[in-house]
């Protein structure tokens, strides 16, 4: 399945991975049948509960739950045109909103969100349905573990839907390199499909090679399901 025992156990314990345990030491055994209906999961199933909201609106498109987006831009203006009426819809309605961003940008996006109408962001914060995080100097391994920490967490109260908003030049700082932040964007590829999660992944243009940009696409196949230019700032 190309993830990690941690991984598993996790999805095990949430339920999200039928598993029963055997002998002394109970340990995991897994029915053939329930790994292929695991892996058959497509981003366009929703989960259980969610039929009311199988998509959502990104910049005037409708895209599926499980989707995972690298909206690409080169301007200010740009960092925010898509991910701050992404992430106010789900604040308005109680959904669980996540960011990674820092520093100024961080500073843009909390300006923008407090001038949004009928939006309490102390509130928010406070209930936890807006969670700003970042684990500088963690491993891939370490950060995937703590997303799915925070997003069993965030289904433990009942089905909803998860909206995620990843500044990655604000991510890369987390990273020993450009090559790991790559190798966690291909981990939370897979693991995100598990959730009934949209993401966007942000990428400034300015702060970006060519090179690497293109391994952004390759890592976001979801991008090619949708209007391409209407990602593109």
């Amino acid at each position: 399945m190309r993830v990690s025992e941690a991984s598993i156990r996790r999805w095990s314990d949430s339920g999200l991975l039928r598993a029963q345990r055997v002998g002394r030491r109970r340990e995991r055994r897994f029915a053939e049948s329930d790994l292929v209906r695991f892996l058959g999961q497509t981003s366009s199933s929703p989960p259980a509960g969610a039929a009311t909201a199988p998509t959502v609106n990104v910049g005037g498109q409708l895209v599926p739950l499980r989707s995972h987006l690298a909206p690409i831009y080169g301007t200010d203006a740009g960092t925010v045109r898509l991910s701050i009426p992404f992430l106010a819809d789900g604040i308005r309605a109680g959904q669980h909103c996540f960011l990674v961003a820092n520093g100024d940008v961080l500073e843009r996006y909390i300006k923008a969100l407090t001038q949004e109408q009928g939006i309490d962001l102390a509130v928010a914060n406070d209930s936890g349905r807006f969670t700003i995080v970042g684990w500088p100097g963690a491993t891939v391994a370490d950060v995937i573990g703590n997303w799915e920490m925070l997003f069993g967490k965030a289904l433990a109260g009942g089905p909803t839907l998860l909206r995620i908003v990843g500044e990655m030049a604000s991510e890369r700082e987390m990273f020993a390199s450009e090559a790991e932040m790559m190798a966690y964007e291909e981990a939370y590829e897979l693991m995100a499909k598990r959730y009934p999660a949209v993401t966007l992944c942000q990428y400034d243009a300015r702060e970006f090679g060519g090179e690497l940009m293109l391994r952004v696409l390759k890592a976001h196949p979801d991008m090619f399901a949708q209007h391409l230019g209407g990602f593109l700032n």
